[in-house]
C-alpha cells in the first residue's frame, strides 16, 4: 500500500511535468495541470502526516514529529486506562456478561453434529493433557497431590460435618437404608460364625447341661432367636430395638457435633489413617492406575471406553443447550466470575498492560502499531492525492471563469 500511494505521487509529479508542455496547445491543458499539481501537494502534505507519526520525515529533526516513538510512555498509560474506564468496570462487565449466553454457546459447541466438537477438544486439549500426564513423574506428582489432599483434609475438622450429614440423613428418612444394611450384615455374620458362638455356649455350659446334651439344645435355641430378632427388626419398621438404634445414632449425630471428647477422637482417628503407610500406598495404586485410564481415553484406547471423553462432551453440551435453567446457573457463575477478576485484579491487570508497552523501545511499538494500522493510513495518503487534486481543478476553474 505504500508503494501503491507513492506510485500515485510520482504519477502525479510525471503528468504535472508533461501537461506543463502543453499549456499553451489548449485550455484543457490547464485543467491537467492544476490537477496534478495540488494533487502532488496533497499526497505530499499527506505523507507527511502519516510519516511523522511513526519517524522523522527525511530523518529531519523537525518537531513534533516521530510522535508514536517520542510519546511511547503517555500511550502506554492513556491505554491502560481507556482499558480500565471501559472494559474493567465491574458494571461494564456484569452488563456485558448479561447480555451473552456463554452457557449456550459452549453448549452448542460441544454438541455440534458430527462429532466435530468433541474430536476437535480431544485433538486439541486433549492431546496437550496426555502431554501434561506423560512427561511429569507418574510417583512424584501422585505424592504431591496426596500430600495436597492430606493437607487439605488435616485443616478440616470431620467430625462436626459427619454429624451434620448425620442428622440430615435421619431427618430426610435415609438413615433406615443404613439401619437394615446393618441388620442384614449382622445377619451374615451371624450365619458364618455359628460355629464359634455354639462352641462359646458349650464352653461356658456346666457338666450337667453337657451331660444330658441339653448345651446342645441351648445353642439352637440361642442361635434361633438371634436370627428371628432380626428378621421382626428388619420387617417391623417400629421395632423396639430399631428404635433403639435410631436413638443411638441420634446420640452419635450430637456427639459428634457438640463433645470435645468425641471430636478429639475422630481427629486422632483420621491422623492415624493419614499417617498409615498403607493408605499412602493405597493411594498411588489409585492414583496411578487413574493416571493411565485417563491417558487411554483422551488417546481413544481401549476399547468401549474409546469414546467415552467425545461421548460425555456431547452429553454436557446437550445439557448446557437445552437446559435453560442450567444455563442460568452457569451464566450466573460466569457473571459473578468475571465481575469478581474486574474487582480483584483489574488494577493489576492495566498496570500489566501499561508496563509491557512501556518496556517496548520505540522500534517496537512503532511496527506493531504502523503494522495494524498503516494499510489504512496510505488510503490516506492515496486519498489526499485525490483529492488535492479536486481542489486543484475547482480552484483553476474559478480562476477561468471569474
Amino acid at each position: 500500500m505504500r508503494r501503491a500511494a507513492t506510485g500515485m505521487l510520482v504519477a502525479m509529479a510525471l503528468v504535472f511535468i508533461w501537461s506543463g508542455q502543453y499549456l499553451d496547445a489548449h485550455p484543457a491543458w490547464g485543467f491537467v495541470h492544476a490537477f496534478a499539481e495540488a494533487a502532488m501537494v496533497g499526497g505530499l502534505a499527506d505523507w507527511f502526516a502519516v510519516t511523522a507519526l511513526f519517524r522523522r520525515p527525511l530523518g529531519l529533526p523537525i518537531p513534533h514529529t516521530a510522535i508514536i516513538p517520542e510519546n511511547k510512555d503517555r500511550i502506554a498509560d492513556t491505554m491502560a486506562v481507556f482499558l480500565r474506564e471501559n472494559f474493567l468496570i465491574p458494571a461494564v462487565v456484569a452488563r456485558r456478561m448479561r447480555e451473552m449466553n456463554l452457557a449456550g454457546a459452549i453448549g452448542n459447541y460441544l454438541s455440534e453434529p458430527g462429532g466435530a466438537a468433541g474430536g476437535r477438544l480431544r485433538a486439541g486439549a486433549g492431546e496437550m493433557l496426555v502431554e501434561v500426564l506423560e512427561s511429569l513423574d507418574p510417583e512424584r506428582l501422585g505424592t504431591q497431590v496426596r500430600a495436597g489432599l492430606a493437607s487439605g483434609l488435616e485443616r478440616i475438622e470431620v467430625a462436626p460435618l459427619l454429624g451434620q450429614m448425620l442428622d440430615a440423613m435421619i431427618a430426610d428418612g435415609r438413615h433406615r437404608a443404613i439401619i437394615d444394611s446393618i441388620i442384614r450384615w449382622a445377619g451374615l455374620v451371624l450365619e458364618d460364625n455359628e460355629e464359634m458362638v455354639r462352641a462359646m455356649i458349650h464352653a461356658r455350659a456346666n457338666a450337667l447341661l453337657r451331660f444330658t446334651g441339653l448345651d446342645e439344645r441351648l445353642a439352637n435355641s440361642v442361635i434361633d432367636g438371634l436370627y428371628r430378632m432380626l428378621a421382626e427388626v428388619l420387617v417391623d419398621p417400629a421395632h423396639p430395638l430399631r428404635g433403639k438404634i435410631e436413638e443411638g445414632l441420634v446420640d452419635l449425630a450430637q456427639a459428634l457435633r457438640e463433645d470435645p471428647a468425641m471430636r478429639a477422637k475422630i481427629e486422632k482417628m483420621k491422623a492415624d489413617m493419614l499417617a498409615n503407610p498403607a493408605i499412602a500406598e493405597w493411594w498411588q495404586g489409585v492414583w496411578e492406575r487413574l493416571r493411565r485410564k485417563l491417558i487411554a481415553m483422551l488417546r481413544g484406547e481401549g476399547g468401549e471406553d474409546a469414546g467415552t471423553l467425545t461421548v460425555m462432551l456431547g452429553e454436557m453440551g446437550e445439557a448446557l443447550r437445552d437446559d435453560p435453567r442450567l444455563q442460568l446457573q452457569i451464566n450466573r457463575f460466569a457473571r459473578r466470575t468475571a465481575v469478581g477478576i474486574a474487582t480483584r485484579y483489574g488494577d493489576n491487570i492495566v498496570r500489566l498492560v501499561s508496563e509491557t508497552v512501556r518496556r517496548w523501545d520505540a522500534r517496537t511499538i512503532t511496527d506493531r502499531i504502523e503494522g495494524a494500522v498503516g494499510r489504512d493510513l496510505q488510503f490516506i495518503r492515496m486519498n489526499g492525492t485525490l483529492v488535492g487534486g479536486l481542489v486543484g481543478v475547482t480552484i483553476h476553474t474559478a480562476v477561468v471563469v471569474f
